[in-house]
């Protein structure tokens, strides 16, 4: 008799982020404190630094609202949909052959089930430009808050 494995739903979970995940790490750049808690960590605005993993010469600035409390030392609060993001040509941009003209390039959870932060890059080619949206995403029921940068493809200086 044949011997059967079965893996169970969370192992199969993580192998698949692990899989399909953005291979991004964010750079804390700092946090502020909005609500000072007596327990637990304070509630928090953080600024994050992510680079382009496949344009060469763009970073993007995003803030977000970080839960604090108990749940929020533990990893167990939900992280509000407010957030921020400002883009920039931080020196001479290449864009790969065939970059896609739309493109999950950044994705963090934001709570511990179903809820997300993602950062889309868009190709306007028309207006030469890069177009980088942030948006939350909520499984269950959606969450439609978002916001958007642009970067315009330039030479850089001396470049």
């Amino acid at each position: 008799m044949k011997k059967r494995y079965h893996l169970p739903l969370a192992r199969l979970s993580i192998l698949a982020a692990t899989i399909f995940a953005v291979p991004v790490a964010a750079e804390e750049v700092g946090c502020a404190t909005t609500t000072w808690k007596l327990i637990g960590a304070n509630n928090r605005v953080c600024a994050y630094a992510y680079d382009d993993p496949k344009v060469p010469g763009v970073t993007c600035h995003v803030s977000q609202a970080r839960t604090g409390g108990v749940k929020g030392s533990f990893g167990l609060a939900e992280d509000p949909s407010q957030f921020s993001i400002a883009c920039r040509q931080i020196g001479p941009i290449t864009l790969p052959a065939k970059l896609p003209d739309d493109e999950i390039v950044f994705s963090e959870d934001t709570s511990i089930f179903f809820k997300e932060t993602n950062i889309h890059r868009f190709l306007d080619k028309k207006r030469n430009v890069l177009v980088y949206m942030a948006i939350s995403r909520k499984i269950i029921e959606g969450a439609p808050a978002n916001s958007i940068s642009t970067v315009p493809i330039q030479p850089w200086a001396g470049k």
